[in-house]
C-alpha cells in the first residue's frame, strides 16, 4: 500500500494534481473535510463527535479527525494506497498519522509540496475568485491565507523533510509539466495503471 500526502498553499494547483495522481494511480483520495461531512451526514460515533465541535465553531480534535482516517482506511483493504489532502496540517497531526498508519503495517512513503511563489498564487486566486465565485477574490484575504498556510505547514514540511520523505515540487508550470513531475517522484515507489 502506498501512501502519499500533496499539499501546498492555496491556488497551487493541489485539487486539480490530486485528480489527476487518483486517476493515474487508481489511489484513494482522503480529504479530511469530506470525511468530516460524510461521517457528520451518516450520524456515526464520530460524526456525532464531530459535530459538537463544528456546531460551535470549534476545531474537531485530531483524535477524532484520525479515528476517521481510520475507519476510512479499513473501508478499503485492498486498495493500492491513499492520497492524502487537507491532513496533516500541523506536526502533531504528521506524528499522529505515522503512528495509526504505524498500528496498520504502513507509512506515509512520500510527501508532494507544490511550491508556487506568492504573486503567482495571488494572481491565480484573483483569477479564480472571477470564474467560481469563491470567496477568495480579495488580495488581503488572499494573502492572509497563503500567511496562515506558511505558518502552520513549514513545520510539517519540516518533520517530513527530517524523515527524507519531502519533495519540493514548482507548481507554476503548466498542469501537464506539472504532473509529468510528479509522476517522476510517485514513480520510484508505485506505477501507473493503464
Amino acid at each position: 500500500m502506498f501512501n502519499l500526502v500533496l499539499f501546498g498553499p492555496p491556488g497551487s494547483g493541489k485539487g486539480t494534481q490530486s485528480e489527476k495522481i487518483v486517476s493515474t494511480y487508481k489511489l484513494e483520495h482522503i480529504s479530511t473535510g469530506d470525511l468530516l461531512r460524510n461521517e457528520v451526514s451518516r450520524q456515526t460515533p464520530l460524526g456525532t463527535e464531530a459535530k459538537k465541535y463544528m456546531d460551535q465553531g470549534m476545531l474537531v480534535p485530531d483524535e477524532v479527525v484520525i479515528g476517521m482516517i481510520s475507519g476510512r482506511i479499513d473501508e478499503s483493504p485492498h486498495s493500492r494506497g491513499f492520497i492524502f489532502d487537507g491532513f496533516p496540517r500541523t506536526r502533531p497531526q504528521a506524528e499522529a498519522l505515522d503512528k495509526l498508519l504505524d498500528f496498520k503495517n504502513t507509512k506515509i512513503h512520500l510527501v508532494l509540496m507544490l511550491d508556487v511563489p506568492e504573486p503567482n498564487l495571488i494572481k491565480r486566486l484573483l483569477g479564480r475568485g472571477e470564474t467560481s465565485g469563491r470567496s477568495d477574490d480579495n488580495e488581503e484575504i488572499i494573502t492572509k491565507r497563503i500567511k496562515e498556510y506558511n505558518a502552520k505547514t513549514q513545520p510539517v514540511a519540516s518533520y517530513y523533510h527530517e524523515h527524507g520523505k519531502l519533495e519540493k515540487v514548482t507548481g507554476d508550470h503548466s498542469v501537464e509539466d506539472t504532473f509529468k513531475t510528479l509522476t517522476k517522484h510517485i514513480n520510484k515507489y508505485l506505477l501507473p495503471v493503464t
